[in-house]
C-alpha cells in the first residue's frame, strides 16, 4: 500500500479528513489474490460504516464551509430564474365512456412536488387557459400530500383507467425503488385499493377493473408479472415469471387500450408478450420467441403489429406483422436497414407513422403519411435551424389524432413543446419553459451564448463529437475554466440539453461541454458496441481526448478544467482520474460505479447478472476479469497526484451501492500524494436514492452544493 496522505485540519475547524478503518480481506478469483482492506464496507448496516459516512459528511461540510455564500447565491440563481408556479401543456385524452379531458400538472411556489389535474374537454382545438385553476378543475393526485412526514418521496407509475374513473399510482418513500401501489376513485378521491406492497415502478390497466404489476426478486430485478382485480386482493395471480437472471420485465398498454404489453429484455435480447385487455386472465401470447442477440420492440396498431428490430440489421429496421403473429417469420419489411441511421422507435396513428431515429450524431423525428391500405407514403423530416439540439416525439394518446407533439431544446434554447399537424406539416409552439429575469443579472438572452460542435481525435483515429456552449464574450485564448461532462454506457446518448443551473456557470466565464464518447448511443449501435465489454477502455480514452482537444483549441485552460459524470459516468470519472490525472483540476463523480470488479463478481448483488452483457462476466471468464482489472477505478488507485475529487452518493441507492464510492474515497486518501492541495471528499445523502434527493428545492440545493465546489476548484467562483 502507498503511504496514507495526511490532510491538515480545516482552518477554524477541529475536524480532519476521516481515516477509514482497515480490516484484512483477500479476494481470490481465477488464481488472482487481491487485498481489499475496505471490503468490510459491503455491510452498509455496520455501525462503523454508518459512523464513517457521517464523519465524511461532517468533513465535507467543514472543508467547504467557505462556499456557503456561493452555494446560497447559486441556489438563489436557480430559484430566481425558475417559474415556480407553473403548469404543463394540457393534453387531450378521450376515454372509453365517451368523456374527454385535458390533463396537465401544476407546480406551486413553496411546494416540492406537482399536482396532477384535469378539466373536461370539448375538442382538441379548444385548448383551455388553465393558468389559474378553473372552476371545473379536478385535482387527481397531489404528491405534496403523499410526501408529508417523509424525507424522500418518488412517484413511480401514475395512470388513469381507460374509462377515466380511477387512478392507479405507485410511490417509493425510501429511495430503494420498491413501490407501493394504490388505486383512487376519482369521483370521491378515496383510496379504494391498496397498498400492494413492494412492487416495481411500472404497471398497466387491463380494462377498468384489472391491473397488472411487476414484482422484484432479491437482486431488485422485475422478474414476475402479476394481475390484480380492483377491490379483490384474493384475485392476485402470477401471470408470467422470467427465470433468466439477465432479463428484466416491463409493462405497457397499447394506444387503443386493447392489449397489455409485457416486455422482457436483457442488454442484447428481447421478447414481447400480449394479453387481451378484455380477457385479463388469458395466457400471454409471445409475439416472437427470443433469439440471443436479437432485440425488438412492438407497437400495437389497430390492424397490425409494427416492429423495430435488429435481426440482421445492426442499426435496426422496421417491419410489420399481423396482430396474431407468434414468430419472426411473419415479419414483413417496411423500412430496410440503413447503416447511417439508427432507428429508435415508431408510433402508429390512423393518419401517419412517426419514426424516432438518430442520424449524424443527433436525434430526429420523421413523419410518414399512411396510405389507405396502411402502407407508408411520403416522408417528412422535422428539421431545425440549430447545429446541435435534442428533439423527441411525444406519444399522442388517441389513434385518430390529426396532430402530434414533440419536445425540443438545445444548449441555449429552453425546453419547448411543439404541435405538428399531420395533414399540413404546420408546426406551432405550444409552450417554452420560461426563464425568468434575474433580479441582479437581468433577463436570459440566448443570443449572448454560443453553442458549437467540435471533434476530438481518439487514440485509434476515431473522431469523437463534443457539444460545447459558452458566453459569446468568453475568450477562446486558453484561459477560461471549463466543465466536461461524460457518460458512455448502455447506448444512452447525452444529447445537448438546457439547464437553468448552467446559466450561472456560463455567466461566470465557464465553458461547458459534453463528450459524446463511445459506449453511449450518440452515433448508433456501432458506437455503443465500440465502448462496451472488451472495448470499454475506448470510453475512457475518448473522454481524455476530448479534454485535451478543448485545451488544444484554447477553449479552456489546461489547469482549469473539471470533469463530471454519474453512475456509469462515475466509472468514467474514476478511470480517467487514474489514467490522466493531469488533464483535470477537479472531478465530481455522482453515485459512481467505481468498484465494478467486486460488484460484477457477486451475482447476489442487485442487477449484477443483468450487467454481464454490458461489461462482461468476470466470474466465469478469466479474460474479462483481467480486462476489467485494468480499468476498474478502485483497483487502480496509485501513489500519484490526483485532481480534487468529490464523490456524491445516497445511502439507499440500490443501483450503485453506497459501499463503492466510500471504498474508493478511502483508498484515494491512502494513495494520493497531493491531498492537502487537492481535497478528496465524500458526501452521502442519507435519505436518497440513485437519483439523489427528492423534491425540487432539495434537488436545487444539492446541485448548488456540487456546482459551488466545482467552480471553486477551477477558479470560477
Amino acid at each position: 500500500m502507498g503511504a496514507r496522505a495526511t490532510l491538515s485540519a480545516v482552518p477554524d475547524s477541529p475536524l480532519t479528513a476521516p481515516d477509514a478503518p482497515q480490516r484484512p480481506y483477500v479476494r481470490e478469483v481465477h488464481g488472482d489474490a487481491v487485498a481489499d482492506p475496505y471490503h468490510w464496507m459491503a455491510d452498509k448496516t455496520d455501525p462503523d460504516f454508518v459512523a464513517y459516512l457521517e464523519a465524511e459528511n461532517a468533513w465535507a461540510d467543514a472543508a467547504t464551509a467557505h462556499l456557503d455564500a456561493l452555494r446560497e447565491e447559486l441556489y438563489g440563481d436557480i430559484a430566481a430564474r425558475t417559474k415556480q408556479t407553473d403548469l404543463s401543456v394540457p393534453l387531450h385524452v378521450k376515454h372509453s365512456d365517451g368523456t374527454a379531458y385535458w390533463y396537465y400538472t401544476r407546480t406551486t411556489e413553496g411546494q416540492n412536488y406537482s399536482r396532477s389535474c384535469r378539466l373536461p374537454a370539448t375538442s382538441r382545438d379548444d385548448v383551455p387557459d388553465v393558468t389559474e385553476p378553473h372552476a371545473d378543475e379536478q385535482v387527481l393526485l397531489d404528491v405534496n400530500l403523499i410526501a408529508e412526514g417523509h424525507a424522500y418521496t418518488a412517484l413511480g407509475w401514475s395512470e388513469v383507467s381507460p374509462d377515466g374513473r380511477r387512478l392507479a399510482y405507485s410511490v417509493d418513500l425510501t429511495g430503494d425503488e420498491r413501490y407501493d401501489l394504490y388505486v383512487l376513485d376519482l369521483a370521491t378521491g378515496a383510496i379504494i385499493d391498496g397498498p400492494v406492497r413492494g412492487v416495481g415502478a411500472g404497471g398497466s390497466w387491463a380494462g377498468d377493473d384489472w391491473l397488472f404489476y411487476t414484482r422484484l426478486d432479491a437482486a431488485w430485478r422485475p422478474h414476475e408479472v402479476w394481475r390484480h382485480r380492483i377491490g379483490d386482493a384474493a384475485s392476485d395471480a402470477l401471470v408470467l415469471t422470467e427465470p433468466d437472471e439477465r432479463f428484466w420485465m416491463g409493462l405497457g398498454t397499447s394506444r387503443d387500450d386493447r392489449w397489455v404489453i409485457v416486455e422482457l429484455g436483457s442488454k442484447v435480447t428481447s421478447e414481447t408478450h400480449l394479453i387481451p385487455a378484455d380477457q385479463p386472465t388469458a395466457a400471454p401470447r409471445c409475439v416472437a420467441p427470443r433469439r440471443q442477440g436479437v432485440e425488438y420492440a412492438v407497437e400495437v396498431g389497430p390492424d397490425a403489429l409494427w416492429i423495430v428490430h435488429n435481426d440482421d440489421a445492426p442499426q435496426f429496421m422496421l417491419s410489420r406483422a399481423t396482430l396474431d403473429a407468434t414468430d419472426a417469420s411473419a415479419w414483413e419489411t417496411v423500412l430496410p436497414h440503413d447503416p447511417a441511421t439508427r432507428l429508435l422507435g415508431v408510433s402508429v396513428y390512423d393518419r401517419a407513422v412517426v419514426l424516432s431515429h438518430r442520424t449524424d450524431g443527433l436525434p430526429g423525428v420523421r413523419v410518414f403519411d399512411r396510405l389507405p391500405g396502411g402502407e407508408l407514403g411520403a416522408a417528412t423530416e422535422v428539421t431545425f435551424d440549430e447545429e446541435i439540439y435534442d428533439v423527441a416525439a411525444e406519444d399522442a394518446p388517441d389513434s385518430d389524432t390529426d396532430r402530434i407533439r414533440f419536445g425540443y431544446e438545445s444548449l441555449t434554447a429552453p425546453p419547448s413543446v411543439w404541435e405538428y399537424r399531420l395533414d399540413t406539416g404546420e408546426r406551432r409552439l405550444l409552450k417554452e419553459m420560461p426563464v425568468l429575469d434575474h433580479p441582479e443579472h437581468g433577463p436570459y438572452d440566448r443570443t449572448r451564448y454560443v453553442a458549437e460542435r467540435l471533434w476530438a481525435t481518439a487514440h485509434d483515429g476515431t473522431r469523437v463529437p463534443i457539444s460545447l456552449v459558452r458566453r459569446s464574450d468568453t475568450p477562446v485564448d486558453g484561459t477560461a475554466p471549463g466543465l466536461l461532462y461524460g457518460y458512455g454506457s448502455y447506448e444512452i446518448p447525452i444529447d445537448p440539453h438546457f439547464a437553468v443551473s448552467r446559466i450561472s456557470l456560463l455567466d461566470r466565464g465557464l465553458v461547458f461541454a459534453i463528450a459524446h464518447v463511445r459506449g453511449g448511443g450518440e452515433l448508433g449501435r456501432p458506437w455503443y458496441e465500440a465502448g462496451k465489454e472488451l472495448h470499454k477502455a475506448n470510453t475512457f480514452t475518448d473522454f481524455v481526448a476530448c479534454a485535451r482537444e478543448l485545451a488544444a483549441q484554447g477553449y479552456v485552460a489546461p489547469g482549469r478544467l473539471a470533469a463530471e459524470g454519474g453512475s456509469a459516468g462515475g466509472l468514467l470519472m474514476g478511470a480517467v482520474a487514474n489514467s490522466a490525472p493531469d488533464a483535470f483540476r477537479a472531478i465530481h463523480a455522482a453515485v459512481p460505479f467505481v468498484d465494478p470488479v467486486t460488484t460484477i463478481l457477486n451475482p447476489d448483488l442487485p442487477l449484477t447478472v443483468m450487467e454481464w452483457e454490458e461489461w462482461g462476466d468476470p466470474l466465469h471468464d478469466p479474460a474479462v476479469y483481467g480486462y476489467m482489472k485494468t480499468y476498474a477505478p478502485y483497483e487502480n488507485v496509485a501513489a500519484q497526484a490526483y485532481p480534487a475529487i468529490l464523490a456524491t452518493t445516497s445511502y439507499h441507492d440500490t443501483r450503485v451501492e453506497v459501499t463503492e464510492p466510500a471504498k474508493w474515497i478511502a483508498r484515494l486518501r491512502d494513495f494520493a500524494t497531493n491531498g492537502q492541495e487537492h481535497p478528496i471528499l465524500l458526501r452521502t445523502e442519507m435519505a436518497g436514492g440513485h437519483g439523489g434527493v427528492s423534491g425540487r428545492y432539495k434537488a436545487w440545493r444539492e446541485r448548488a452544493w456540487q456546482l459551488a465546489w466545482l467552480m471553486d476548484q477551477v477558479g470560477a467562483a
